[in-house]
């Protein structure tokens, strides 16, 4: 990890977790272990794109589990996870909330090298994403997608996108005239696909959730960072505020 900053004053430290090879081959197996103890607040986010390599004929993975102790918050932030040609790779993240927590994440994939075409034309990967509150599991997302498979172009499934994002945020229940007035600006086009889902938990508590599909990383990324800048001051009681990692 690198030095922790204070961009945004003594209450929340900024962490970049850098990978010194840059990218995850085959027969590699990462493990993040964060905690975020009671009443922290951290933004953790990684200085480049996690590259996933041709993994020839051994497994690659990665693991992330996030734990908020009570009144802790958290902005999971990474950038975007590149799956090269023959990739065979596993990619989960777990967050851990306890009553009274909160936290806005995201996770982004490109299937592929955009300069090779066709994109991701070999290779199998499986997405796991769970949430659990005070230990029960409120939400689970977990698929596998295979390069030649049929979830890569039905309507159902990626719909011939190579890219996409799914946006999570847990915190105090919104109103429904803000999930309204956030679904309108949401586009829906050729290029750029998104749509939001809102589910309520105990203690007027909610989870909402935004899944992205697009034809450029950038396009989604620069989407997800406008709803998390738009999220934080209801969610976090924290202004959104441009990384300046971001930049460079």
């Amino acid at each position: 990890m690198q030095k922790a900053l204070y961009p945004e004053g003594p209450n929340v430290c900024h962490v970049a977790i850098l990978h010194p090879p840059s990218g995850i081959a085959g027969g590699d197996a990462l493990a993040i272990d964060i905690h975020a103890d009671q009443g922290a607040h951290a933004l953790l986010t990684t200085p480049g794109a996690t590259r996933w390599y041709k993994s020839n004929g051994r497994h690659a993975s990665q693991t992330v589990d996030l734990h908020l102790g009570a009144e802790a918050r958290l902005d999971w932030l990474p950038q975007e996870n590149i799956f090269f040609e023959q990739a065979q790779a596993t990619s989960s993240t777990q967050l851990h909330l306890q009553n009274g927590s909160r936290a806005i994440g995201w996770e982004i994939t490109q299937l592929g090298s955009v300069a090779a075409q066709p994109a991701w034309a070999a290779g199998a990967v499986q997405l796991n994403t769970r949430i659990l509150l005070d230990e029960r599991l409120i939400w689970l997302d977990a698929g596998e997608i295979h390069a030649d498979g049929l979830l890569r172009t039905t309507a159902n499934g990626l719909a011939g996108f190579p890219a996409m994002g799914t946006l999570w945020a847990f915190g105090p229940s919104l109103e429904s005239g803000q999930i309204d007035r956030l679904a309108q600006t949401l586009p829906w086009s050729d290029a750029l696909r998104a749509g939001i889902t809102c589910l309520p938990q105990k203690n007027e508590q909610g989870l909402c959730l935004v899944r992205v599909l697009g034809r450029h990383v950038a396009d989604i990324k620069a989407l997800l960072i406008e709803l998390w800048m738009a999220l934080r001051p209801a969610l976090l009681e924290t202004p959104g505020q441009y990384l300046r990692l971001w930049s460079t």
